[in-house]
């Protein structure tokens, strides 16, 4: 049987990862970019009726709070992506190298 190449090894365990990145990183970007925009505008228009008065100071909380909170799910959305990402790269590399060392041994062992 053939050993494992270390460099090409080190090469395909990067190019699997940096497939997963560069995939889920536009994704990421992708809705980052609207989800800020979309609290932006929010914002604006919340500060624009408490400038003008037609969000009173009865109801200013209730819009600040909602601004809050959709800060807040965003934070988390981008989180629980993050994370998927990150198992993501994780099981490319994982598999990169199962298959290496079959290959380098004649096993045919199952990926986890």
């Amino acid at each position: 049987m053939a050993g494992i190449d270390v460099n090409g090894l080190v090469t395909d365990i990067k190019s699997a990862a940096n497939g997963v990145l560069s995939r889920d990183v536009s994704t990421l970007r992708g809705f980052a970019d609207e989800q800020v925009k979309a609290i932006a505008q929010q914002a604006a228009i919340v500060a624009a009726g408490i400038a003008d008065r037609s969000i009173g100071p009865d109801i200013r909380d209730f819009f600040l709070d909602s601004l809050e909170e959709m800060a807040k799910s965003f934070a988390n959305t981008l989180g629980g992506m993050t994370m998927v990402m990150i198992e993501e790269v994780w099981n490319a590399i994982v598999k990169v190298i199962f298959d290496a060392v079959n290959k380098a041994t004649g096993l045919n062992l199952v990926t986890p």
